[in-house]
């Protein structure tokens, strides 16, 4: 556990779920385009009609726009948590280090 200015306690173990989590997220956006197409396969041509499928093609063309972004930022953000989670560990151990006896 570390504190941040005056009184701000961060677990570990909850940095370290945050960055988890974060990576999961990145996971789950880089595949979702993948999952589009099976959606539109999956729509098809309902009675000779494709204007659903062009409709979901059509708004997967926009998100996945927006998606690029989002995944780009989250990638940022996860990066720093794991920065801050990095060099707060290391902070630790040198700190734990020096308060120990010579021998």
């Amino acid at each position: 556990m570390f504190a941040v200015g005056d009184g701000v306690l961060i677990k570990y173990a909850e940095l370290k779920a945050v960055g988890d989590n974060l990576k999961k997220i990145i996971e789950e956006l880089k595949e979702a385009s993948n999952r589009a197409d099976v959606l539109e396969d999956a729509i098809g041509d309902p009675y000779g009609k494709n204007n659903l499928r062009e409709a979901a093609e059509e708004f997967e063309d926009g998100w996945d726009d927006r998606r690029g972004k989002l995944l780009e930022d989250i990638e940022k953000v996860e990066q720093h948590v794991a920065g801050v989670l990095e060099g707060f560990e290391e902070w630790d151990t040198d700190t734990a280090s020096e308060m120990e006896p010579a021998p």
